[in-house]
């Protein structure tokens, strides 16, 4: 499992034109990317790392704030792209069991009290932040 984590003033994302979830708050922008081999170990690790990592101001975590996260689903973060000019998505969990670890990361984030909001899995979205710092790092499990 893989993610683009970035500190944010505020988050929305968009699918067909409609807010389906938004932080109008300091918070956690996480794309998540689902690896054909992640297991629910991935899962627990994933969540705990949002959770727990010190990412933002005044070395705080999520669960230090109570801020919220916006986690959307992104498989192309599993995209390769050593070879040629086309990336291979071979890395990528097929759609169900991808669908189902992403739910399981966001289950798991709220079991801790966070508040979570969500993209459409599978959907065209469209993505918007105000970056703060910038500050974004690579998580992996």
């Amino acid at each position: 499992m893989i993610a683009v984590v970035s500190r944010v003033l505020s988050a929305r994302v968009h699918v067909g034109g409609v807010v389906k979830g938004e932080i109008a708050e300091p918070g956690l922008l996480v794309l998540l990317g689902v690896a054909h081999d992640d297991t629910h170990e991935a899962e627990s690790a994933m969540a705990r790392k949002i959770a727990e990592l010190r990412l933002l101001r005044e070395d705080s975590s999520v669960t230090d704030l109570n801020a919220p996260v916006l986690l959307v689903s992104q498989f192309t973060l599993l995209g390769n792209t050593k070879k040629g000019r086309r990336p291979s998505w071979s890395a990528a969990a097929q759609p169900a069991e991808a669908e189902m670890r992403y739910e399981n990361v966001i289950t798991a984030l709220r079991e801790r009290g966070i508040t979570v909001e969500t993209g459409i899995f599978g959907a065209d979205m469209q993505v918007e932040s105000i970056n703060d710092g910038p500050f974004t790092v690579l998580v992996h499990t």
